[in-house]
């Protein structure tokens, strides 16, 4: 078994899991979450499991009630319309999502048409096409550049930007064939594909062609999980099997077998795909690169815990802490704690019959 380095859960990821793990533990279920957290079925059935209830529209969330927008990020109207109602609202979207809503925005305010590369209907596309409505136009192949070229009037700004979770093959050719049909075609200086996206993708290329099959660990509406099956097919794998876990794994599997994950499959189900494989010849891990990112929690989550822990200071009488900061208190050592650990927490709190209140002292 070839195990390709780095896998599974993003800084993204890690900070959206471990936010909601947190509204979870602080508030009496339910607690709202607009769209799924990340699009990985596990994780989302975990969740469900402790409470949350996740929803297609913040109308069907009650006032007052505890929020948290997903990670792929949100239309302008969505999270207006959420803060409504005097919800507490905690918006976990991903930060380099948010670097493409402002360059939308931003190219939008200076007169340029957007073509934006990405999948009709993702959760993502919809919220970054949000921004600016009037002034973006979805393209999701190069037929469709040209038909952008025909119809943009001579002298149009066109500026080019991307959805974050795409393959390195369906980005570069739509990309090529931009800057051939506008020759003054604005982009971003750093790609907008994700830098652990494009990780996950430079992993399994090192090691696809090396296997007789790959298995690509990940749920079938996670676009980033999707783009690793077409690397693995790209890079002449003769078989590519996708699985939401053990599961699902067929019985015939042999030879050079190669594991990846998507970004926001977490580690414990790779694990038990290796496991459930048992490889003969043992395991070989493939590093690429190693990723040492860090996306701090959301500003509303450590607004809400810090006055969490004020109120606690005040019930007791106890004077604060002198000269204390924003990461003082219950978020310290968040950069050490894992995605996982916080879901492990979570589900040992559930085995002990803890109610989600009792934490927050």
């Amino acid at each position: 078994m070839l195990l390709a380095s780095p896998r599974g859960f993003c800084a993204g990821v890690e900070k959206a899991v471990k936010a909601l793990a947190w509204m979870v533990r602080v508030f009496e279920p339910p607690v709202y979450c607009y769209h799924e957290i990340v699009h990985n079925q596990h994780v989302v059935d975990q969740f469900r499991a402790h409470g949350v209830v996740f929803v297609d529209d913040v109308g069907q969330v009650p006032p007052g009630a505890p929020l948290m927008l997903s990670a792929h990020g949100s239309a302008p109207e969505v999270v207006q319309a959420a803060r409504e109602g005097g919800r507490v609202v905690v918006d976990a979207v991903c930060p380099l999502v948010t670097k493409v809503h402002h360059e939308l925005k931003v190219r939008a305010r200076k007169g340029y048409t957007v073509l934006y590369v990405g999948h009709e209907g993702h959760e993502e596309a919809v919220g970054t096409m949000a921004v600016a409505p009037e002034s973006v136009r979805l393209v999701q192949s190069m037929s469709e550049v040209d038909e952008a070229a025909g119809e943009l009037e001579h002298g149009t700004a066109v500026a080019l930007l991307t959805q974050t979770t795409l393959s390195q093959h369906e980005w570069s050719g739509i990309r090529a064939q931009a800057q051939e049909r506008f020759p003054d075609l604005w982009m971003p200086n750093r790609s907008d594909l994700c830098f652990a996206t494009t990780n996950r993708q430079a992993a399994l290329e090192a090691v696809a062609g090396r296997c007789d099959a790959v298995v690509v660990v990940g749920s079938t509406n996670s676009s980033n999980t999707r783009a690793l099956e077409q690397v693995a097919m790209a890079s002449g794998c003769p078989r590519v099997v996708r699985v939401d876990g053990a599961a699902e794994l067929p019985d015939d599997l042999s030879g050079t077998v190669g594991v990846t994950a998507g970004a926001s499959a977490p580690d414990e189900l790779v694990n038990a795909v290796v496991a459930c494989l048992a490889p003969a010849e043992g395991v070989e891990e493939v590093h690429v690169t190693a990723e040492d990112e860090y996306f701090p929690p959301p500003p509303e989550l450590r607004e809400l815990l810090r006055g969490l822990v004020a109120a606690v200071q005040v019930g007791l009488a106890a004077p604060a802490a002198e000269g204390a900061d924003t990461e003082s208190g219950p978020l310290v050592g968040d950069r050490d704690t894992s995605a996982a650990d916080a879901l492990s927490r979570l589900e040992a709190d559930h085995a002990v019959g803890r109610r989600p209140a009792a934490d927050r002292g």
